[in-house]
């Protein structure tokens, strides 16, 4: 595609088939063309995203909403969507560093722009997963979960656009992409061990300190128990030194 007018119909089924038809579309994508296309997708992508992160921010179903929002309100959110367009622009370029490394190694080109673009056409990963944002203000576990999930199907994508679009070796982009797929996992299962960690620890400290606050009680019922019974009997004594006189 020359450099021109951005065709917004194309971005959208551009979108759909990277998600749908990962395969046909990196088979047969653009990889020439100029560097607007890509950065006008990742900072549509973002712009998405940041909206659907300031929703969740703002009806509290955000990790970050859920914590600060009652706090600070709709500025959290707002810095949801600046941050979002910010990362879209800075992220585009990262990721293509990265892929354009991995391709490298698969035996694929190492043509800038060719990576860029496929970078930018992987960032559709990017609203998707601010589509599922809400479900770490559910719980902790289901958000982790989800997480995992997307980022699985973004190493899928990964994997086909190495041997679609760049021309990498099936059997070295296949191994790698079980690499980086292997790292989440085993992130996803340290973080959920640490939590039920954390989770037992703070089970046990909050029956130490019922304990500590029942002992209390208790001794403090006892010692008020003595005091009345001490009172009672200075009150019976001054009754009958009364009737003595």
């Amino acid at each position: 595609m020359a450099e021109g007018a951005f065709n917004f119909q194309k971005f959208v089924d551009d979108s759909k088939n990277t998600l749908l038809k990962p395969k046909e579309y990196f088979a047969s994508m653009e990889k020439e063309g100029g560097f607007g296309e890509p950065i006008i997708k990742a900072v549509l992508y973002g712009a998405v995203a940041g909206l659907l992160g300031l929703l969740w921010s703002v009806i509290g179903l955000s990790a970050v909403g859920g914590a600060v929002g009652g706090m600070f309100g709709g500025g959290v959110g707002i810095m949801v969507l600046v941050g979002a367009l910010i990362f879209s622009v800075i992220g585009l370029f990262i990721g293509a560093v990265i892929i354009l490394i991995i391709s490298a190694i698969c035996g694929g080109t190492t043509d800038f722009e060719a990576n860029t673009r496929v970078s930018a056409s992987l960032m559709v990963m990017y609203p998707i997963s601010a589509v599922f944002g809400f479900a770490g203000g559910i719980h902790l576990y289901l958000g982790s979960i989800i997480s995992l999930l997307v980022s699985l199907y973004g190493l899928f994508l990964l994997y086909n656009a190495l041997i679609g679009a760049l021309g990498g070796k099936e059997g070295t982009a296949k191994i790698i992409s079980i690499i980086l797929a292997v790292i989440p996992v085993l992130m996803l299962i340290s973080a959920l061990m640490c939590a039920s960690a954390v989770k037992q620890s703070s089970d046990i400290w909050m029956k130490q300190s019922e304990d500590v606050m029942k002992q209390m009680d208790n001794k403090d019922a006892a010692e008020a128990m003595k005091r009345l019974e001490e009172f009672s009997k200075q009150m019976e004594k001054a009754a009958k030194e009364a009737e003595e006189k």
